[in-house]
């Protein structure tokens, strides 16, 4: 590998979902064939179809979307260690969810266990989405301090700093509609509502988070190495303890996504690995720092291409 390179990997989170995703890989490496095999054995049914066949209103549902994430990224990872390519990072760091596929690439949690825990998470999120729904919607050209302003005279909440010119609104769907009218009128490019039920990243998941502490607790876990950055506060995570309380924090607060970026190459990162589906990811980061390199692993073509010629090619 290249001295020169100092590498992070990234793991995008909910939303990132397609229906196909990983057929190929699944195909092509037999250790990705593992990852999802293990899956459909610890779910106690077939993740790894609904990924590769949808339908699609199904694979979307936060209960199936987040351990089909979790298993597809994994799985990648997978194949990537199975071959002669060892990445070898300084650090992990994953967006929403992602961050519970961040935490097994940094060792702290066995595969099976965090399969099973996003397949938890899901569920609380989901009970809490039947009971009071929520909206969020992105918002693309605004400041901080007028949304923060946005924020407070309507009562919604920041549930993603994303990049410096995106920015997530979460709360109560009225609340979330007039925040987005007053974020057009105050001059963002544009407004986008995110195809979600839930007001997630916010105190209405409070009672989601409080259940999946307890889920947190029945997992084994391990110092995560490389360290990884927290979505609650964009710093690195080095202690067990850490861990636990930043999972069950983040889903009533947001996720700085940026800060982290900011902070792994203030840490000296030049190169960021997005590994699974999609390059939502790749995409912020390059949209917020264009002179550091990002690229995304989520096709066998890719990922054998850069097995091949190396991560500089």
């Amino acid at each position: 590998m290249n001295p020169s390179l100092r590498v992070a990997l990234v793991f995008p989170g909910q939303g990132a979902q397609y229906t196909g995703m990983g057929r190929d890989i699944y195909d092509a490496f037999p250790a990705a064939r593992a990852v999802f095999d293990l899956a459909d054995k610890v779910l106690g049914f077939a993740i790894s179809r609904l990924c590769f066949e949808g339908p699609d209103d199904e694979l979307r549902q936060t209960a199936v979307a987040q351990p089909a994430i979790v298993t597809f990224s994994l799985a990648l990872l997978a194949a990537i260690r199975q071959s002669s390519w060892p990445i070898t990072a300084e650090y992990t760091a994953g967006h929403s969810l992602g961050e519970y596929s961040a935490l097994a690439a940094a060792g702290a949690v066995s595969f099976a266990e965090v399969i099973w825990l996003a397949r938890r998470r899901g569920e609380l999120m989901q009970r809490v989405v039947d009971k009071n729904s929520g909206a969020m919607s992105a918002v693309f050209g605004l400041d901080r301090s007028s949304l923060e302003t946005i924020c407070q005279e309507t009562g919604v909440f920041i549930a993603n700093y994303n990049s410096a010119d995106q920015t997530v609104l979460s709360g109560h769907p009225s609340s979330v509609q007039a925040a987005s009218a007053l974020a057009r009128e105050r001059g963002a490019r544009r407004v986008a509502p995110l195809r979600v039920g839930g007001a997630f990243h916010t105190p209405m998941m409070i009672s989601a988070a409080r259940s999946l502490a307890t889920a947190i607790g029945q997992i084994k876990w391990a110092d995560p190495s490389p360290p990884v950055i927290a979505n609650t506060t964009g710093m690195p995570i080095f202690r067990i303890s850490n861990v636990k309380k930043e999972l069950a924090r983040q889903l009533t607060h947001p996720v700085r996504w940026q800060e982290s970026v900011e902070t792994m190459i203030a840490m000296g990162i030049n190169t960021f690995v997005e590994i699974g589906p999609g390059q939502v990811l790749t995409g912020l980061i390059r949209h917020s720092c264009p002179t550091t390199r990002a690229l995304s692993l989520s096709k066998s073509a890719t990922l054998s291409k850069y097995l091949t010629k190396g991560l500089a090619a």
